[in-house]
């Protein structure tokens, strides 16, 4: 079976990668790729109490997911929405791990309730008045793949624009020698049913057992491999190449995701 739907806003960040438009100039060939830290933006939607708890998996998501409805222009408040991590917020994690190891073990109800793995779908919906579905899972290094399957069935099941939002934040150690994600990472798509005056690339995707598509660019490559969300940077690079491609995306297993990716 092959699930097709049209891509109409691309939000981007990570280490180098400050936005779909110098993202695109990177994976297009055009900039060279300069890896620094990733730089979250604080998330100015939320009010001033839910700002101050928020962590660094609710700032990515915030940023990654407005830039890419605003590309679409469209609002926030009216999309379905899916949410893929692998492992949610890395320093909240550790600050619980952190007092339960201590003599005091009572836990901050504010360190508690930003521990559950949907923390960041309900903050999204404070910071965009979004009452609409929302989908929440994990996949462990597969996330991203799992978080485009789940969006786009429900892009070509109800008919229905779906933003889907892919992020991965940081472990510190000694957690981080278990899971050495080394920083924060998101990537948002817009999807659509019908191609409509934003579409950037029509993909349709369906299953293969073909090896994954590396990146030319060794610091990119190493990128994709570090960070489970970075597992479609091989499709942003084929939207920002504005080529007709395939492109074959890392899932479980032994089992792939192609995508073919048509620009629009």
């Amino acid at each position: 079976m092959t699930l097709t739907a049209y891509i109409e806003g691309i939000g981007l960040l990570g280490p180098g990668l400050a936005g779909w438009t110098s993202g695109q100039a990177v994976l297009g060939g055009s900039q060279p790729y300069q890896p620094h830290q990733t730089v979250l933006p604080p998330p100015a939607l939320l009010p001033a109490a839910e700002r101050r708890r928020s962590g660094a998996i609710v700032k990515l998501t915030l940023a990654t997911g407005l830039e890419a409805i605003a590309a679409a222009g469209l609002d926030a408040a009216s999309l379905p929405s899916v949410f893929s991590s692998s492992g949610g917020d890395g320093e909240n994690c550790h600050a619980i791990c952190e007092m339960l190891a201590s003599d005091d073990r009572q836990i901050s109800p504010t360190r508690f309730h930003n521990s559950v793995h949907n923390a960041a779908a309900g903050y999204w919906s404070i910071a965009t008045g979004a009452m609409t579905s929302s989908s929440v899972l994990s996949a462990f290094d597969a996330s991203f793949g799992a978080g485009l399957l789940e969006a786009l069935t429900q892009v070509v099941v109800d008919n229905t624009r779906t933003v889907l939002l892919a992020c991965d934040t940081a472990y510190p150690e000694p957690l981080y020698s278990a899971r050495p994600i080394p920083d924060a990472f998101g990537i948002a798509l817009v999807l659509a049913p019908q191609r409509g005056a934003k579409a950037l690339a029509q993909i349709a995707v369906s299953l293969t057992d073909a090896d994954a598509d590396r990146l030319d660019d060794a610091a990119l490559e190493a990128l994709r491999v570090a960070i489970p969300a970075a597992r479609g940077l091989p499709l942003l690079r084929a939207i920002a190449l504005r080529q007709d491609q395939r492109v074959v995306l890392d899932y479980l297993g032994g089992t792939r995701l192609a995508v073919e990716v048509a620009p629009c």
